[in-house]
């Protein structure tokens, strides 16, 4: 699995996080001392790359939690297809097919000969900006 770890207090607010499995960006964070004997505890809020689903995580602050690796790299769009494109990686010249992206302003921008910067992360393809339009 490609991740590292580190502990809750290390991380900020677009710092990413492993929970329930599914790399998240955190967008909000808090740290709550708590009394004598207990420790200080983290309440994170952060959205999944690939669902945009929200979810929340109450912890210590000194618990170690999974940080996704992330792998950026740049592709250019071979092919529309419908709900996935066919994305063409610039280094390599490997072909793939990824997902669209829930964001329609970045989808409204996936045609063939743009150039996108796509991650990989925990395994999974994700478009992250489109980089350039396709030249006419």
């Amino acid at each position: 699995m490609s991740v590292n770890y580190a502990t809750l207090g290390e991380l900020r607010v677009g710092s990413y996080i492993v929970i329930d499995g599914e790399p998240c960006r955190i967008v909000e964070m808090s740290k709550a001392k708590t009394g004598k004997h207990g420790s200080a505890k983290a309440h994170v809020v952060a959205v999944c790359l690939f669902s945009g689903n929200k979810k929340t995580l109450v912890a210590p602050v000194d618990t170690r939690v999974e940080v996704p690796i992330i792998d950026k790299r740049v592709g250019q769009v071979i092919a529309d297809l419908g709900d996935m494109v066919q994305i063409m990686d610039m280094e390599t010249f490997d072909t793939f097919e990824v997902e669209k992206p829930k964001d329609e302003d970045l989808r409204s921008k996936l045609q063939p000969g743009a150039e996108v910067e796509y991650w990989i992360v925990m395994g999974k393809y994700y478009i992250a900006k489109v980089r350039s339009a396709p030249k006419s």
